[in-house]
């Protein structure tokens, strides 16, 4: 069995004949686990079943100020502080509730398909996906601001569905640019959740998100390729809403949010998951021991009966010694030998 059709089959909620894994690391983590490893090339090597690129608006640095970067949406991303990665906003480019103050990015298309295309020849056997990074409520307060987005679904609704009406449309316009690819699956990157519950609440991610996710997820689907959605935090209040909407496979899935065999009960034959393993309370700390024996409790009620990609629940950050990934690896690699 192949990496890709061992990933087909648990998205299809049958066990293969051991369980699909992967993970992603942050720059800084690439390059401790790199150092550690000696070998710059380790993720090709590592055993992971997933090749993923993600388009969140190509990101520029200025000429001024190489810490600084400009995304197609006119966006400043200041990486100065501890986030190296995406960084944050510096002033919103929507200062007022006006939508005519949106310009459309102009899309790098022969970018985004050069992409496309060296994914696919670097892919091997795994299981492809291209993603959309802040698709939706993340781009709108990319552009807003988080408390003005927050307060638009409040007193400026109007405004904010005109805005994501906007978002959505450009975000078709790359999933037909993604749909011309034989790719297995198309990833969604919008964090909704907190530690409890959802940042904006059910009821205003029912009216302006759920609307636009449905139609992005249709189009997705409609060459068949598989849905997966990345969010942060906790947000099972609205899984019956992305099953409803045809979401396949949920991404993060903290175990210090979920109770994880409860959530296996009771969606298990209905959605997949991707993560399980904490990057928030216990690859920071480990020790190896404690690592190994997580790892392997996650990944025995997750992968009953398939729906599941052993992984971190998000890049792994630069504060996790590399010690513990390569534990973490170890335990995902020992299956084979079983």
């Amino acid at each position: 069995m192949t990496r890709r059709e061992r990933v087909i089959e648990a998205l299809n909620y049958r066990e293969p004949d051991f369980i699909p894994f992967h993970a992603d690391f942050t720059q800084q983590e690439h390059d401790r686990m790199a150092a550690y490893l000696q070998d710059d090339d380790f993720e090709s090597k590592n055993g992971s079943h997933l090749h993923c690129m993600q388009y969140s608006g190509f990101h520029e640095p200025l000429a001024d100020n190489p810490e600084f970067f400009k995304d197609d949406f006119g966006v400043i991303w200041d990486r100065t502080g501890a986030d190296k990665d995406i960084g944050v906003i510096t002033d919103p480019v929507i200062d007022e509730p006006d939508i005519s103050l949106w310009k459309e990015p102009v899309l790098d298309e022969a970018r985004l398909r050069r992409d496309l295309e060296q994914m696919l020849t670097s892919a091997g056997d795994r299981f492809t996906i291209a993603g959309i990074g802040f698709s939706m409520f993340e781009r709108a307060w990319s552009l807003c601001g988080m408390e003005n987005v927050l307060m638009y679904m409040l007193v400026e609704g109007d405004f904010l569905h005109a805005l994501l009406d906007r978002i959505c449309e450009y975000n078709l316009k790359i999933i037909d640019i993604i749909n011309e690819y034989p790719l297995d699956g198309i990833y969604f990157g919008d964090d909704w959740g907190q530690q409890k519950g959802l940042i904006m609440g059910p009821e205003h991610w029912r009216e302006f998100i759920k609307p636009r996710v449905a139609r992005m997820y249709e189009r997705a689907g409609s060459k068949g390729k598989f849905v997966l959605q990345h969010s942060c935090g906790d947000i099972l209040e609205i899984f019956p809403d992305l099953i409803d909407i045809g979401l396949q496979c949920y991404q993060t899935f903290q175990p210090e949010i979920y109770d994880i065999e409860a959530v296996k009960r009771e969606f298990g034959e209905k959605l997949s998951f991707w993560g399980g393993i904490s990057t928030q309370q216990l690859l920071p700390y480990g020790p190896v021991s404690k690592i190994k024996e997580e790892t392997r409790r996650i990944m025995s009620i997750m992968g009953k009966g398939g729906g599941y990609i052993a992984a971190p629940t998000h890049a792994v950050p630069g504060d996790v010694p590399p010690e513990y990934i390569a534990a973490m690896f170890e335990v995902f690699n020992e299956q084979k030998s079983k």
